[in-house]
């Protein structure tokens, strides 16, 4: 069963042919239309905020705050590039951070091997979510709703409401602490994760099988196309990421709390549907989630620093979304306009 649908609506080279000069800018608008806008922001901004906003310190703090965000957006689009959604990533964050130092200091594990058994749990996640909506038949979001609130129940049994502390190798720190050209290392690790999956989705069959699923599951399967392995394996790889960032934010906090993770649902959600909205407008995409993310963090570090309360960032999440799906169901409705029309113009 499908829970969101993954349609390409970016203009092609033959429909830009015959366009006039303002025609293929009003093509174009919708495409790259939240690039501008935070290219906008950030000058905004900029001129209003000189002392703050333009600096070293900030672009470091917001990568920092934002890196976690972006890693669970990544993990969010895979299923939904094959028109499923996986909540898991929000939920599960909150269990994974928690194990990842918890199984050093409370059962005496070596880092790298607490953190292999964390990475394993989130695969297996994945494919208990794979299995429940490919196999059960169940819808991807109540499936992953259910799986989620278990991963949460079982982090509340696991911690018995007390934060997990306790002294962690250097090493287990670097993870997280390390600078590199003067910005955290977990930028890095946004930018290497998102390159390989641009080449994936983008440039081999894997990612083409998978929009194509997206856009039709049955009429993929009737092409030859294992519809089953593909939508398990979509959300094996979500619970990996999900899971490699759980370990990342253990790092970064260096205590484990269930109260802590389940904020980062709503925003990563938000930078997957923001990213169905531009670069390739009507379909999730590896630099159009990106955008999505950082267009979020421009927008509330500016709020933050003009004075604004502690209610500004889930508010403008909140808002960014509704408007997020507007925009994409509006485009997704217009493009499926022209179609019927121009048949009928012919």
């Amino acid at each position: 069963m499908q829970s969101i649908e993954s349609t390409a609506l970016e203009p092609t080279k033959s429909e830009m042919a015959g366009l006039s000069t303002g025609q293929k800018i009003g093509r174009l608008i919708p495409v790259y239309g939240l690039v501008i806008l935070t290219v906008g922001l950030i000058v905004i901004f900029s001129i209003l905020l000189p002392d703050t906003f333009p600096t070293v310190l900030n672009v470091r703090s917001i990568v920092s705050d934002k890196a976690i965000i972006a890693l669970l957006s990544l993990a969010a689009m895979i299923p939904m590039a094959s028109g499923r959604i996986d909540l898991t990533v929000g939920y599960g964050i909150v269990l994974w951070h928690i194990l990842a130092i918890s199984l050093q200091t409370a059962y005496g594990l070596p880092w790298p091997v607490a953190v292999v058994i964390v990475l394993a749990l989130g695969v297996l996640t994945g494919c208990i979510n794979g299995l429940l909506v490919e196999v059960a038949k169940i819808d991807s979001f109540i499936a992953t709703l259910g799986t989620g609130t278990v991963l949460y129940a079982l982090a509340l049994w696991h911690t018995g409401g007390r934060q997990v502390v306790g002294v962690l190798p250097d090493g287990f720190y670097a993870l997280n602490g390390t600078m590199l050209f003067g910005l955290p290392i977990t930028g890095f690790y946004v930018l290497l994760i998102a390159i390989c999956m641009w080449i994936v989705l983008e440039y081999l069959p894997i990612g083409r099988y998978l929009y194509a699923i997206g856009a039709n599951p049955k009429a993929a399967a009737l092409n030859g196309i294992p519809v089953r392995k593909f939508v398990i394996g979509a959300f094996v790889t979500s619970g990996l990421l999900a899971a490699l960032t759980g370990v990342l934010l253990a790092s970064k906090l260096r205590i484990g709390q269930a109260s802590v993770g389940l904020e980062y649902l709503l925003p990563a959600l938000v930078g997957a549907f923001l990213g169905s909205t531009t670069i390739k407008p009507g379909r999730v995409n590896v630099w159009g989630t990106l955008i999505g993310v950082i267009i979020l963090a421009v927008g509330i570090s500016g709020i933050q620093q003009f004075g604004g309360s502690f209610f500004v960032e889930p508010l403008f999440n909140g808002v960014t979304l509704l408007i997020a799906i507007g925009i994409a169901g509006y485009a997704q409705r217009k493009r499926g306009a022209v179609r019927r029309i121009t048949p009928a113009s012919k």
